[in-house]
């Protein structure tokens, strides 16, 4: 630098010096908009919720290490708020009315703003009444690169059961006496709308071995990304390549089995978690679980049906992998009863990451009861307990074994936190990280976590209406010694 650069660099550095400081302007927030649209099943339009993102799409997707800035707007006549199913936000940000956050009301709108540490197949959903059931969810897919790694394509599909009724006309009925009976399930029915599938037949074929019901409810159909099998969905692949499905169950009542038919494929990611990949062509996903499954189309092309079958039903419904040129087939809405879900995989699956060896400071029972008469579902022997079940202090590690007394299985969910699983009846697993286990009906789970994410958390059945007759907690922090 000359003399005269040095002069002017100077200059330049004392005017800057006695500027005022403009802080970066925040980005704007990502717009959801929950509205209601109209849906066709079975040749019968249907009036549901939406969840739509930015470009007119369902839900979000977004890259590890993006700030969640998002603003819900409420579109609707009614009251909701929306819950980030897979993600561990700080406390008032989850999305669950009186914990820590407002519910919308009409019109509307609710900001979030927090790191999200946590890449992986999530989902979104309403956490109001029965909103779920009327399809208010979409999926949250968080990724760690831009392009996939190991697959040529990707694919969502979202999971839901579906009922032209009222889902506060179905709780009423089951909690109007005579509980979680097939008979009273179909009491209030309406059979102009029912096909085979939802016959007394059917219903009987969903008892688990008279130890209680694999289904309490009849649904009118089964839908992935909507559609039922009438006029599934199909996705364009190519001849030997790989697609990675992410499998989202938003069913409010329905476990599942994913069927991948003539296809193996390896499930490589529970609940957003890499697991060590497991090979084979059946796989269960309870309700609000998710399942990444990889798939590879044979090299000489064709169309694969993926189908995904309620546990104890005919119904089935599913998308379809096709190859250019292919013949479509035309598939049947059910097929062979679909056995009931067990913990035969659950046993298997191992995590990738692994918790830091570290004791655990405590272990605390919790039994999941009730079901009995009048559909009331509890948690000790409590319908909603306004205490919480336990509390703890930050950094501690919690093992809970929850025991299944009721006649249903119950997928388990903890707000907040992911969870390892630990222990399947008595026997010790080094088990997959989650934030949904199904605990069958009769038997014990146990799961540990970090206590790291300070709050008050929801615990609570996924089944809808088992949250909404009783099976819903909390846990707690305290800074007590």
């Amino acid at each position: 630098m000359n003399r005269r650069d040095i002069l002017l660099a100077g200059l330049a550095g004392s005017s800057l010096m006695g500027l005022p400081r403009f802080a970066l302007a925040e980005p704007e927030p990502q717009l959801l908009t929950v509205a209601k649209r109209v849906l066709e099943v079975k040749g019968k339009a249907a009036t549901v919720y939406g969840l739509t993102g930015p470009g007119g799409k369902p839900g979000l997707s977004m890259m590890l290490g993006e700030h969640f800035r998002v603003r819900v707007k409420n579109d609707t006549d009614s009251d909701t708020i929306i819950h980030w199913h897979g993600l561990t936000p700080p406390f008032g940000q989850d999305g669950v009315a009186m914990y820590g956050q407002p519910a919308i009301p009409p019109g509307g709108t609710l900001d979030y703003d927090f790191a999200n540490t946590r890449a992986g197949t999530h989902w979104m959903h309403s956490h109001m009444g029965l909103q779920e059931q009327q399809l208010l969810a979409a999926p949250l897919i968080v990724q760690e690169v831009k392009e996939p790694l190991f697959d040529d394509q990707e694919h969502v599909v979202m999971l839901h059961d579906f009922t032209f009724r009222n889902p506060q006309d179905i709780l009423a009925e089951l909690q109007g006496g005579g509980g979680a009976h097939a008979g009273h399930a179909m009491q209030g029915m309406d059979h102009s709308q029912m096909n085979h599938s939802a016959s007394g037949e059917t219903m009987m074929t969903g008892m688990a071995g008279g130890m209680g019901m694999l289904n309490d409810i009849v649904f009118d159909a089964y839908l992935a990304n909507d559609r039922t099998l009438d006029d599934p969905e199909v996705v364009s692949v190519e001849k030997g390549g790989t697609i990675r499905l992410r499998i989202i169950n938003g069913a409010a009542a329905s476990n599942m089995w994913i069927d991948l038919g003539a296809l193996e494929g390896e499930l490589i990611a529970v609940d957003g978690n890499a697991i060590y990949p497991m090979k084979g062509t059946l796989f269960p996903i309870a309700m609000a679980q998710r399942a990444d499954v990889r798939l590879k189309i044979p090299p000489e092309g064709g169309a694969f049906p993926v189908l995904f079958r309620p546990e104890g039903l005919k119904d089935r419904t599913g998308i379809i992998l096709s190859t250019k040129g292919a013949t479509v087939p035309k598939l049947a809405r059910e097929g062979e009863v679909t056995p009931a879900l067990d913990l035969a995989q659950e046993r298997l699956y191992r995590a990738v990451a692994k918790l830091p060896q570290e004791p655990v400071n405590r272990t605390e029972m919790l039994m999941l009861t009730g079901g009995e008469k009048n559909y009331l579902w509890g948690l000790n022997g409590e319908a909603n307990p306004s205490q919480p079940l336990f509390t703890m202090r930050q950094g501690e590690r919690i093992a809970v074994m929850m025991h299944n007394t009721t006649g249903m299985a119950h997928p388990m969910h903890l707000h907040g936190h992911y969870f390892k699983v630990m222990a399947l009846g008595n026997t010790v697993i080094d088990g997959a990280l989650r934030d949904v286990v199904l605990v069958p009906p009769m038997e014990t789970v146990t799961i540990v976590f970090d206590a790291d994410n300070p709050g008050s958390w929801p615990f609570h059945c996924h089944h809808a209406y088992h949250m909404h007759s009783g099976m819903m907690g909390s846990v707690g922090y305290t800074s007590a010694a």
